[in-house]
């Protein structure tokens, strides 16, 4: 049950409203103010458009576009006007907010970043895309981990990014660190469609978490993203699916309580549980080894798989980027905290 959509909320219920924002076209330092004022008015749509809305998401790219423009003007700082911005919506219209932006990088490339926001203005969760879309996508490989926050009732949310929902092991470390919401904003276009829906309903089930998920919609002239707004409860069943129309908003009801209660007392297919403690029921407490290759080799940084020197794309070049010179090392964070919620 998604609540009718949220009209008719719970007293544990957390609302959510996912916005299918039209794919926007951002050139210039005035062009991404004018988006910037956009995505504010459609907070206040939002608002307005449901009294019992918690969270109010945004895609990726709902900022700055598709276009992949790395140009230093338009880029964006936590402590920048953009964002002051979003933090102004959410306490004018008192409710919880999930941004978008590119992010100024001094050391490299930008960050592909997105901000979850308190309805009293404060950051609660930030998070930079770990997995860009390569080889279409110039952003930096993420450094901050995956994080999880306290949110509305009961609530703790984590934030992935399009591509970043591929990868089994992400909503697994969502879980992991307790998130019983996981939101996962795109700007992915139709070829994708059939992947998005199965993973973000798999990402779902085999956590026993709830998964809220958007993309743009609509075309820049150049690309159409789809929409498709999804909410997944956690047993893997979509609760509410969206559609192609730009500026959409999809809405569900969640409620974590349900979520938490699975995960302490499911048996069967309890496998955020069942995948540290495999065979219990044949030793005392499972088996709580480590029988994957892959991770010890990850963790060893000699990931190399079978296929290694065969494969073609390795770089952006297929996609106009000259090939990168300088290895990955991260840098010490320039975050300006101040901009950051006390833990």
């Amino acid at each position: 049950m998604s609540g009718l959509g949220g009209l008719n909320k719970a007293p544990d219920g957390v609302v959510i409203g996912l916005v299918q924002i039209q794919n926007p076209v951002v050139v210039t330092r005035d062009d991404l103010a004018r988006q910037a004022d956009r995505i504010c008015s459609l907070v206040a749509k939002a608002r307005r458009n449901m009294a019992t809305m918690d969270l109010v998401v945004f895609p990726e790219y709902a900022l700055h576009g598709l276009s992949m423009d790395t140009n230093p003007e338009i880029m964006c700082r936590l402590d920048g006007p953009e964002v002051e911005r979003f933090r102004g919506a959410c306490i004018a219209n008192d409710i919880w907010g999930c941004f978008s932006l590119m992010e100024l990088n001094p050391h490299g490339n930008p960050f592909n970043s997105g901000l979850i926001i308190d309805n009293k203005g404060e950051i609660q969760l930030y998070y930079r895309k770990l997995h860009p879309w390569v080889p279409v996508e110039p952003w930096e490989p993420g450094d901050l981990g995956i994080p999880v926050c306290n949110g509305p009732n009961g609530s703790k949310i984590a934030l992935i990014i399009c591509h970043d929902g591929m990868f089994p092991e992400m909503a697994r470390e969502a879980a992991y660190k307790g998130a019983n919401i996981m939101l996962r904003t795109a700007g992915y276009t139709a070829p994708i469609r059939q992947s998005w829906h199965f993973t973000n309903q798999s990402n779902a089930f085999c956590n026993l978490m709830y998964t809220a998920s958007v993309c743009l919609a609509g075309s820049d002239g150049t690309f159409n993203s789809m929409g498709e707004g999804m909410i997944v409860n956690y047993d893997g069943t979509p609760l509410a699916t969206g559609n192609g129309i730009p500026d959409e908003i999809i809405t569900a009801e969640v409620r974590p309580r349900l979520c938490d209660e699975a995960r302490l007392n499911w048996g069967v297919e309890n496998n955020i549980y069942q995948f540290g403690h495999r065979g219990y029921v044949a030793v005392k407490g499972g088996a709580r080894d480590c029988p994957y290759t892959y991770m010890h080799d990850l963790v060893a940084a000699r990931y190399t798989v079978p296929w290694e020197k065969q494969v073609k794309v390795v770089d952006g070049t297929s996609c106009g980027f000259e090939a990168p010179k300088r290895s990955y090392k991260p840098v010490p964070s320039t975050v300006p905290q101040k901009t950051l919620a006390a833990e």
